[in-house]
C-alpha cells in the first residue's frame, strides 16, 4: 500500500499513526503542496491524505482511511474508541488560531518533502498566508504573542490520557488530537506541560511518526 501525503499535514499524520500502530508495510509517497491535480486524478479531489490499496484502487479521508488501516492487521489491537471527543474538538477550535501562525511560517523554514519546488512554497504561502490574514513574516515576528497563548492553552489539557496506563493501546483520541500536538515540536519555545510532553512521547514510540524536536525554529 502507498499513502500519498504531505510530512506537516495533521490529516495525514492520522493516517501515519494508524499504518505505523498496526506495523503495516505503507510507502509515504510525498506530493508536491502544489499539484492539485495528483491529487485530484486519484480521487476527483483536492485532499490527502490518499491511500492506494493493494489493488491499486484510491480512497481518501484520514479518518476512512484509519479505519482501514486499523482492520488491515488485527494481529495488532484495534484502535480504541474516543472518550474525549469533544473536549478535543473544543480545545481545537479555540487553539488553532494561535496555533496557526506559528506553524505556517514554520513550514517553510526547515526542509520538508512537500516544499521542493518555489512553486510548492508559492502556492502554500498564498493560500496559507490568506488563512491567517498577515504575512508570514509578520507572523514570524508576532511569535512571542501567540506563543505566550498556546503555552496557557497547553495547561489546559488536564484531561489527556496516556497510552501507559491504557495497556500501550492508541485511541482515537490520539488519533485526533496528538497530530496537532506533534506538529508543534517545531516551534521552538513551546512549553509544553509535563503530561504533555509525555503524552507526545509515547503516542511517537507507539506510533514511529516523527517529531521536530531537533529541527525547532
Amino acid at each position: 500500500m502507498k499513502l500519498f501525503l504531505f510530512h506537516h499535514c495533521p490529516f495525514c499524520v492520522k493516517a501515519m499513526m494508524a499504518a505505523g500502530y498496526k506495523k503495516l508495510d505503507v510507502e509515504w509517497v510525498f506530493l508536491q503542496n502544489h499539484d492539485v491535480d495528483a491529487r485530484i486524478e486519484k480521487v476527483g479531489a483536492n485532499m490527502v491524505p490518499i491511500l492506494q490499496k493493494d489493488d491499486g484502487s484510491y480512497m481518501a479521508e484520514s479518518l476512512d482511511i484509519v479505519a482501514y488501516l486499523d482492520a488491515a492487521n488485527s494481529q495488532v489491537p484495534a484502535i480504541a474508541a474516543a472518550k474525549h471527543d469533544q473536549q478535543i474538538k473544543q480545545w481545537l477550535s479555540d487553539s488553532m488560531p494561535l496555533i496557526s501562525p506559528l506553524l505556517y511560517p514554520r513550514w517553510l523554514e526547515i526542509e520538508l518533502p512537500e516544499f521542493q519546488s518555489s512553486e510548492a512554497t508559492a502556492w502554500f504561502t498564498k493560500n496559507k498566508t490568506a488563512l491567517i490574514s498577515m504575512s508570514f513574516e509578520e507572523a514570524l515576528t508576532c511569535t512571542p504573542e501567540f506563543l505566550t497563548k498556546v503555552n496557557s492553552a497547553l495547561t489546559q489539557l488536564t484531561w489527556l490520557e496516556l497510552p501507559s496506563v491504557r495497556n500501550h493501546q492508541l485511541s482515537y483520541d490520539d488519533i485526533n488530537l496528538y497530530p496537532f500536538l506533534r506538529n508543534l515540536t517545531v516551534v521552538k519555545g513551546i512549553e509544553f506541560p509535563s503530561i504533555v510532553r509525555q503524552y507526545i512521547d509515547e503516542v511517537t514510540q507507539l506510533t514511529g511518526t516523527p517529531v521536530y524536536d531537533n529541527v525547532a525554529v
